[in-house]
């Protein structure tokens, strides 16, 4: 009998500071599409946040690439509540070299510029660095995507550089794409950062 080999990304569910990261599965459909409805996202030309009639196979293309082994997708959630936030990914994985991508990332909008987003990387980041053993994590964003390349740099990613006419935009244009990256010894220091912020955000609120 053949052993088949585990997925790098095995199923967890990752909890702090009120916010849950919970797989993705059918069950996160109606809280998905009204997460979504909060800001109208999917009308933003630079994301790939679906429309409501859209979320159910939105979810299951991310259940196929979690199949396949390329992608890992969560639900975000208020961890007392229950409400659903958003969602984001581990993607682009590849096991051999140990790196992992973040992104599919998208928020309703009533949560965004809060803790949430910050909570939610230091727990991917801590998960892929200190339990998954990777040796580096990366982003990618849409060339217009500023206010997603200044959330990727307050993280402590380097940019990479810029993969000319690299991908479809929802609206059939084409972007360049912005890469960054992380590597393991620049962790702890980035932890360090996200911690301190976090805590000054407790601070006022």
């Amino acid at each position: 009998m053949t052993l088949q080999t585990p997925p790098f990304v095995s199923p967890v569910t990752l909890r702090l500071n009120g916010v849950r990261l919970e797989p993705l599965a059918l069950s996160h459909e109606e809280g998905l599409a009204e997460a979504a409805a909060d800001g109208k996202l999917w009308e933003l030309r630079i994301t790939s946040v679906p429309a409501p009639q859209e979320t159910r196979a939105y979810i299951e293309t991310a259940l196929a690439m979690r199949e396949a082994g390329s992608r890992f997708a969560f639900a975000v959630r208020d961890d007392a509540s229950g409400k659903v936030l958003g969602s984001t990914s581990y993607h682009d994985i590849v096991p051999a070299l140990k790196r992992v991508e973040i992104g599919y990332t998208w928020y309703r909008q009533s949560v965004q510029r809060t803790h949430v987003n910050t909570t939610c990387k230091l727990l991917m980041m801590g998960h892929a660095f200190d339990t998954l053993g990777c040796a580096v994590v990366g982003w990618r964003t849409d060339n217009f995507n500023f206010a997603s390349q200044r959330a990727i740099e307050r993280l402590g990613a380097r940019r990479d550089g810029v993969i000319r006419h690299h991908a479809l935009r929802r609206d059939g244009t084409v972007r360049d794409t912005v890469m960054y990256s992380m590597v393991a010894g620049e962790w702890p220091e980035a932890k360090a950062q996200l911690l301190y912020l976090l805590n000054r955000r407790q601070d006022k609120d």
